[in-house]
């Protein structure tokens, strides 16, 4: 699995912030929780970086990301009731829009959960 070593210690940050935060903070608690935590993982972690979107080698937009790890995984984190199809597309999409071809969707919601997407360059049309 692409990362896995990245993920799987990001996956374990998340867990460890839900343990000791529980379920009904906003959004921006759990991003600052997940950088102490990553950080002390020796991870090196890039909160709201702003990525731009191309389209026919013109910028169409942009977009911040929540985390970005070893600049090889994007980190997508929600404080929702549950995940959703809406969801995965966002986090797809900043894939689609960048070189990272690793994601994780993050929910602090009732009940912790994540989803682990790749979306590989060949299969991109990047400027």
């Amino acid at each position: 699995m692409l990362h896995k070593d990245i993920t799987g210690k990001i996956i374990k940050a998340f867990y460890n912030v839900n343990d000791k935060l529980g379920f009904g903070f906003l959004e921006k608690v759990y991003e600052n929780a997940m950088i102490i935590e990553l950080k002390k993982m020796g991870l090196d972690v890039k909160q709201q970086k702003n990525l731009k979107v191309y389209y026919d080698g013109k910028e169409v937009g942009d977009y911040f990301a929540d985390l970005i790890v070893n600049d090889l995984v994007i980190v997508e984190l929600k404080a929702a009731e549950s995940l959703c199809d809406e969801h995965e597309a966002q986090l797809i999409n900043y894939l689609r829009a960048t070189k990272i071809e690793v994601g994780l969707l993050l929910n602090f919601g009732k009940k912790a959960e994540f989803k682990r997407k790749i979306f590989t360059n060949d299969k991109k049309i990047l400027q």
